[in-house]
C-alpha cells in the first residue's frame, strides 16, 4: 500500500541547487515510489555554525509503496552518492540533506528515525515549502500545519525566484504556487 510522504532537502556546499536537483532526479528513480511534487527552493540561515554558507532547502512530495526503515536506506545512499559525509558535528556544512519529515499518517519513534520529523515544529526552511504543498495539513500527531506556520516567523528565509528551479528537463514535476 502506497502512502504520501514528505522528503526535506536541504544543502549548502558543492553547488547547493545542483545537489537539490541532482537529489530529485534520484528520488524520482526509487524502486516502489512516485515523485509527485516539489516546493519552491528557500534559501535559509544556517541552524549550527554561522560560519558556513547558506543553505539551499526544499519539500518533495512522494507516494511511496517501501517501508519507512527502506525508505530512510535509499535516502542516506543518496546523499552519500551524493558526497554527503557524517561527522561528530550536529548542523554542520553538507553536501545534501534528506529527512523523512512526514509518512502518510504514521507516527514514528525508532531509534534510527522519528516521523514527524523531531523538529519539524521550528523550522521555517520545512514548514514554509511543506505548506506549498499540503497547505492544509493535519499531521499524524494531530497539529495542523497552518497552526505549526503562525508559530515559526519567516525569518531568515529567502524563497528562490521560479526560474532558479529545483528542476531540469529530465524532470517533468513542476514547483506548485504559493498559497
Amino acid at each position: 500500500m502506497s502512502e504520501v510522504v514528505y522528503i526535506g532537502l536541504g544543502s549548502n556546499l558543492a553547488e547547493p541547487q545542483a545537489q537539490l536537483r541532482e537529489a530529485l532526479l534520484a528520488l524520482a528513480q526509487l524502486a516502489e515510489t512516485k515523485l509527485l511534487a516539489v516546493s519552491s527552493l528557500y534559501l535559509s540561515d544556517p541552524l549550527g555554525p554561522s560560519d558556513q554558507p547558506r543553505y539551499v532547502n526544499a519539500v518533495a512530495q512522494l507516494e511511496c509503496a517501501l517501508e519507512p526503515l527502506l525508505l530512510l536506506d535509499a535516502l542516506q545512499q543518496i546523499e552519500q552518492q551524493q558526497g554527503r559525509v557524517r561527522k561528530d558535528q550536529r548542523w554542520g556544512p553538507r553536501t545534501l540533506d534528506l529527512d523523512i519529515l512526514l509518512f502518510g499518517q504514521r507516527l514514528i519513534d525508532q531509534p534510527r528515525l522519528q516521523v514527524p520529523h523531531y523538529h519539524l515544529h521550528a523550522r521555517a526552511f520545512v514548514l514554509y515549502p511543506l505548506a506549498e504543498l499540503a497547505g492544509a495539513l493535519l499531521l499524524p500527531d494531530g497539529r495542523q500545519l497552518d497552526d505549526l506556520l503562525r508559530g515559526c516567523p519567516f525569518s531568515g528565509l529567502e524563497r528562490l525566484p521560479a526560474d532558479s528551479g529545483a528542476m531540469t528537463g529530465e524532470l517533468t514535476v513542476t514547483p506548485v504556487t504559493t498559497r
